[in-house]
Parts: structure tokens; sequence; C-alpha cells
């Protein structure tokens, strides 16, 4: 038996809707859960396009700024676009700088810096653009959270846009406009990233759909991890068109560098453009990449991406250190948190918010990271959280410990004076243990359906597609495929960290393979039926091209036998069995085996709580098979492992026939006595070996038949004659060479399917012994 590492939370139904369509039946049942049961709506949802964007100025306010930004264009006002450092921020700057010099503007850009700055619209910057005759600022993916900053530039005269997607808080800043999808009461959709609500301003002052903008759309939406359903996904749809047929020289260089081949993917944005983009912000200004953007010579564009690729190898050894470093206070202080709040000096708090990610997905824990800065007496940093856990709700509730808070259920970044550091980490945990419970420690796997393998062919990934673009909210999908008896288990890889299966079901193969899962082939026995869940795709290799699962998660719910008969018991298999749960048993008395602890003789089993075990190790072979039965019945083993020698070798030892015992019995009989010296001779003569003939006079002695005197034997005349099973020594010989026979010599299938009878007999026992 191995269990499943997650929650498997199928979404399954066997709905199916009438629709014309060339698809299979199953992505017309992903078409039902997704809501669509008419030829139109689905047509409409696998073919999306551009015009299915709502009207911008269906945003309250979105007349009176375009009104206003026009003004300052034809006055030539000084218009300044205030920005962010991350991805999202970046590319709606990005955004709105072409389109205003489109439309011939006088604008600049200012994006504050992450390590002297924060997040967000700061009272310096603000006065900087009124000294510089500044008018209008413009915010784009930042201010929501800013109403200080938004009364000193209605107290300098200057006129304050706001464009944001974040969560608002208590106060709303009093700005000349503010463009944000949920204080909107009228525009539909309300998870579009901040380059999405830029994007939107774009539409409304130029007048029509700027599709050769929603490239840098995509990159914002996909690296910000907002869903990607409604207006998302149709931006991000033709935001990937747009990349693969890009005309911007920076992104050109980037895909250059990453060695991105087309079409451009929602994959290929989040884990090689846009971690490039924030690499930039997390080490120093980001401006560069805003740069990098809005570059028009390849050249220089060029430079300008190795720049950033460099700065991004250099965030990603700073983040190893630091998650490493994170991972053994954790071990050392932290591991039984239900929020992991960790604080050091001396880490980068530009890089924090990946290792709270990594942290997240290693402990499945709401975790904050703090980078701490002595002089300032102040730590700041990012939090990641669990779909169990808001941590923007829940810091709200604390939110006078917080220097500064912002952000969403999952993300937030914050600033925490060091004197509340420890009263923060006390007052979170208490208030998560009121309403967290250990199945909000595991995550979830969501199945988007049980399907069988015979129903899928090798059109089914490209079919797939029509459901892309994937990410938060529309993830891609994974199935979860039933009983595959595994052929043949592999490790892979130069570490030996993947795995790749093959297994039948109804005479048709299924290949699997599992990035860092390596240490399931331990796990596994050859034979077993596993159900398995993961993202179908194909493998094309040497121009052939075969269905595959790529793994995420897979069970046994079968017990397991592993086979390590004549190895012993390896340091190998002993790591793979570090565990509270593993009873170690051996059934001959040792000293090697009485020195380790946790190893029992079957003898003491009476005496354990037969509920804390799941996994038996059998470390030597038992005098009898009934010892053995009764051991494997203790309780309901998920895994047998036998680890036992074979020093005796009694199957290939020649047993005396029973005529050899007539022969000897009629000598004894009619010599009375032989002398310990006349063995010898007496074995050569019978063409017995001397062990045989000891054997034989060892069983005579048992049924009293002989007497031994300093080595002679003595025929006894007065005992009446007795069976040869009723020797000790004879009957121990017959159990020996039927455990020899069944638990050493028989093949793999053979001895499962003697254990599995043995142990089917035990649950007919208990159903009986339960229905009386």
């Amino acid at each position: 038996m191995l269990k499943s590492k997650m929650n498997w939370k199928s979404a399954s139904n066997n709905q199916t809707p009438q629709l014309n369509l060339s698809v299979s039946s199953v992505i017309e049942r992903m078409l039902v859960r997704r809501g669509i049961h008419t030829q139109e709506e689905a047509e409409a949802f696998l073919y999306p396009t551009i015009n299915d964007l709502h009207d911008p100025f269906l945003f309250e306010q979105m007349d009176q700024v375009v009104l206003r930004i026009k003004q300052a264009i034809e006055n030539e006002e000084k218009i300044l676009i205030y920005g962010d450092y991350d991805a999202d921020g970046v590319t709606a700057t990005a955004v709105l700088v072409k389109t205003l010099t489109s439309l011939g503007a006088i604008v600049d850009y200012y994006i504050p810096n992450r390590f002297t700055e924060g997040y967000g619209p700061n009272e310096a910057a603000f006065r900087a653009v009124h000294g510089a005759g500044g008018s209008l600022i413009i915010t784009v993916d930042n201010g929501i959270a800013a109403p200080k900053e938004a009364a000193l530039a209605k107290e300098l005269g200057i006129d304050l846009i706001i464009t944001d997607h974040h969560e608002e808080q208590d106060e709303i800043p009093d700005a000349y406009a503010i463009i944000h999808p949920r204080l909107s009461e009228n525009y539909p959709y309300n998870d579009l990233a901040g380059v999405g609500v830029a994007f939107k301003l774009a539409h409304a002052l130029l007048g029509r759909i700027p599709k050769g903008l929603t490239g840098l759309v995509a990159i914002g939406t996909v690296a910000d991890l907002v869903p990607l359903k409604g207006e998302n996904r149709v931006l991000v749809k033709q935001g990937l068109s747009t990349l693969t047929h890009n005309d911007m020289p920076g992104i050109e260089a980037i895909k250059t560098i990453g060695k991105i081949e087309p079409p451009i993917t929602t994959e290929h944005i989040g884990f090689i453009i846009g971690p490039r983009i924030n690499a930039v912000g997390r080490l120093q200004d980001a401006s560069l990449a805003v740069d990098l953007i809005l570059e028009d010579d390849p050249v220089i564009a060029e430079d300008m991406a190795k720049e950033i690729d460099e700065l991004n190898q250099e965030r990603q050894q700073i983040v190893k250190e630091i998650a490493d470093q994170a991972f053994e206070m954790i071990e050392q202080n932290h591991k039984d948190d239900e929020v992991i709040i960790l604080a050091n000096e001396g880490w980068n708090p530009g890089v924090l918010g990946i290792v709270a990610s990594r942290i997240v997905n290693k402990y499945y824990k709401p975790t904050i990271v703090l980078g701490i800065d002595q002089e300032r007496g102040i730590a700041k940093g990012s939090g990641r959280s669990i779909p169990a856990y808001d941590m923007f709700k829940e810091g709200m509730k604390v939110n006078d410990l917080f220097v500064h808070f912002g952000g969403h259920a999952q993300a937030a970044g914050m600033t925490v004076n060091l004197d509340d550091l420890e009263k923060l980490r006390k007052t979170l945990n208490e208030k998560a243990s009121e309403f967290l419970t250990e199945e909000d420690f595991i995550p979830n796997l969501m199945i988007e359906d049980e399907v069988d393998w015979a129903e899928l062919d090798l059109n089914f990934p490209q079919e797939l597609e029509l459901l892309a673009p994937f990410g938060m909210d529309n993830e891609k999908p994974v199935f979860q495929i039933n009983d595959v008896k595994l052929t043949n288990i592999r490790k892979i890889g130069a570490k030996q960290n993947h795995i790749k299966l093959h297994g039948d079901i109804d005479g048709l193969t299924v290949e699997m393979i599992g990035f860092q899962m390596g240490e399931s082939a331990d796990k596994l026995t050859l034979g077993s039926n596993v159900d398995v869940v993961g993202e179908i795709e194909v493998n094309e290799w040497n121009g052939n091209r075969k269905l595959q699962v790529k793994l995420k998660d897979l069970r046994c719910k079968q017990w397991q036998l592993f086979d390590y008969r004549g190895k012993g018991l390896t340091d190998q298999v002993k790591s793979n069995l570090f565990s509270d749960e593993v009873l170690f048993v051996y059934f001959n008395e040792s000293p090697t085996f009485v020195k380790e602890e946790n190893y029992y003789h079957y003898s003491e089993l009476t005496l354990l709580d037969r509920q804390q075990y799941n996994k038996l190790v059998c470390l030597d072979l038992p005098e009898t098979l009934q010892t053995f039965e009764d051991t494997i019945r203790f309780t309901e083993f998920e895994s047998i492992y036998l680890c036992f020698n074979n020093e005796s070798n009694h199957l290939f030892s020649f047993i005396p026939s029973r005529d050899a015992f007539k022969t000897l019995y009629i000598t004894l009989k009619k010599h009375q006595i032989i002398k310990d010296e006349q063995k010898a001779q007496l074995a050569e003569a019978k063409h017995w070996s001397l062990k045989q003939l000891d054997f034989m006079l060892e069983v005579f002695f048992d049924l009293n038949f002989v007497k031994i005197t300093n080595g002679d034997i003595t025929f006894r005349n007065d005992v009446e004659f007795k069976p040869l099973d009723e020797s000790v020594t004879y009957k121990r010989k017959q159990d020996a060479l039927k455990v020899e026979e069944t638990l050493y010599y028989s093949n793999y299938g053979e001895l499962k399917d003697w254990i599995e009878s043995k142990l089917d007999l035990q649950t007919k026992e208990g159903e009986v012994v339960h229905g009386l």
C-alpha cells in the first residue's frame, strides 16, 4: 500500500452535453463542469476573440480619466506613470508609457526602489514630481492603499489617477479618480491584474483595442497569478499569440536568452520571462526592466537582456542560500507552528516572496519571511499562504502589529517593528489554531476527471489546448487513471530523483513519468495495481509519438511485498523504512538483532500495540510456516519486507528416505549396539553421509528407540514402535524444508499468492467472527 501525498478532489460527473463538436467525450464533460451546456456557449468558450473584451467605459470614472489625460496631452503637461517593481507593475508601466507616447504626451515613469522606498506611492517621490513641474500622476498596480499620499498630491496641486487591482483597505484614497474593478459596480469582471487595468485605460484612450500590447498584458497577468478566467483568459490567449509573433526587441531578446521556442505558452511566462523581469526589482532598481521593454534598438536590447539574465542567476543563488537557512530554522524551532514566521538579518527582502513560496511548497503552511534591518528597528518581507488561510484577511485582523501591510488572500507584503515580531508570531498562531485543521495542512489535488485509458488518443492533448491558457483558477487539467498494473519501475535522471513507470490496463500500455518522485520507486512493487493522477501529454522520441502521463501523485490500495531475500536488510532498504510505523521482527535468537532498537522477537508481538504499525520487516527465516502466518496477521500491514538469508539450506541437503530409516532400524535391532568408532564404517557401507546417519540416530533418540552413552548407540528392545512424525527432530526438519520451499526458494509471484491466501483467510475468519 502507498498513500497519496495529496488529498484527491475529483470534480467528475457523468453529464455529457449534446454538442456538435469534433472533440472527445472527455472534453465535452470538461465543458459541463465549466457551466457550458449549449453549442453557443461551447464555441464562445473554446474560441474566444479579442472582441469579447468588455467596454472600458463601464468603469465609472473612465470618462473623467480620459478627459483629464487628453487635456494634459493638449496642454503639454508633464505626466508621470508611477509603477511597481514586479512583472505586473513593470508591464503595466510600459503599457501606459507606450500608449501615451503614441498620443504625443510628455510622459515619464517612476518605479520606487524596493529597498529604500518600498511598495506604492511615497511622499518624497510625489514632492519630487511637484518640484519638476509635474501636474498629473497615474499609478499602475498600486495606490489603492495610499490615502496619505493621495492627500499630499491634492495639497501639492497634483491630480492623482489611481489604477490598481489590489485589495482595498478601510480608507479609500481621495484621488482625482480611481480605476479599480471592485470599486466600479458596473464593470463585470473583478480579477484583472494591474496591467489589465492599465490596458483598459489604454483601450479607452486610443478608442480601439491595442492588440499589440496584449503580449505585455499576458506577461503581467500570468506572472501576478491572477485567475485565468473571463476577461483575463481572453487577454492572455490573445497575448500569447502576440508574444509568439512579437515585434518588441526587448521581449525578443528575453525569448532568445531563455531559449524559448514558439508557440509561447503560460509556462514560458511563468518560468522564463516573468522571473527575469521580476529579478531586476528584487535586486536593484526595476527601471532596467521597463527600459528593456521600451527599447527599440535590438542591439541595445540584447545587452540589457543579458544584464537582466545575470541578475536572475544571482537572484536564484540568493534564494537558494536563504531557503536553506530557512529550512534549518524551521526544523529546529518552528516545525509545529500553524503559521511559520521567520526573520533574519542579512536576508534580501526582494527575494523573500520566492523563499516563502518554497517553504509553503515544502511544509504547506502559511509563511511569512522577513529581513531584519537593525538600524531602523524593522523587519520587512513577504508572505505566501495556503487555500484555507486568507493571509490578507488574517493580517488585517492584527493590522496594528504592522508598520505596513497589503496584498491578497494568498500573498502579502509587510513591514513589522522588531519589538512586535514575537507578538505577531504568537497572535497569528493562536488565531490560526482556532480554525485550521490537520486536513488544511495537506494540499488538495483537484482532479478534472476519472478517465479510461481506452478513450484517449494522440489527439487528446491537442484538444486540451482549446481550454488554454492554463494558470491560476484554470490549472492545466490532471486526470485520474485507476487500476494500472505495474510492469516496469525504474529511477531515472543523473541523481536518480525521477521515476519512469510502465503499466497495463486491459492489454493497453500506459507510460508514466514522475519528476522529483524518484523515492516512490522504492515503495512500489511489480504487479501491484496503482491509481495515478497526472497531465496527459504526447511524448515524442526519435519520431515515435506516444501518450504519456506526467505524474502529479499516485497511490496503491493493495498491500505490497518487497523481496530482499538473500540480500538482507541493506542500508538502502533501511533508509526507505525510517518510520515509527515499521515493525522489525526476528524469529531466531540472535545477538545481532537483539542489540538493535525496535527489533522484536516474534514471541513479543502480543505485548505491542498492533495499531501502531503498518510495515513489517522479517529479518530471518521462521522455524515454521505457522509462526510466519501468525506474524503477518498481527495487524493489517500495508507493506511486508522479506530481508532474510538462508544459511542452513535444508532443501539442498539430502534427506534420508523412509527406507533408509527402516534399514538403520533393522541394523540396530540385529547388532543391538554400535560403537562410536563404528559409525563412519556403517555410513560408508550404507552409502550415507555421516550427517545423515547422525540425523537418523537423533530421530531414533527422540522416539526412544536408542540410548546413547559416551557416543555408543544401544538399541532398546522394550520400546513400542512409533512413526517418524512423532520425532521433534524429524518434524523440525520437515518444517524447515517447508519454510525454505515456501518462503525462500519460491518465485515472487508464488510467494505473494501464498501470503495473499493466508491474509484472505484471516479476512474471512474475521468476517465470520464479526458475523457471530
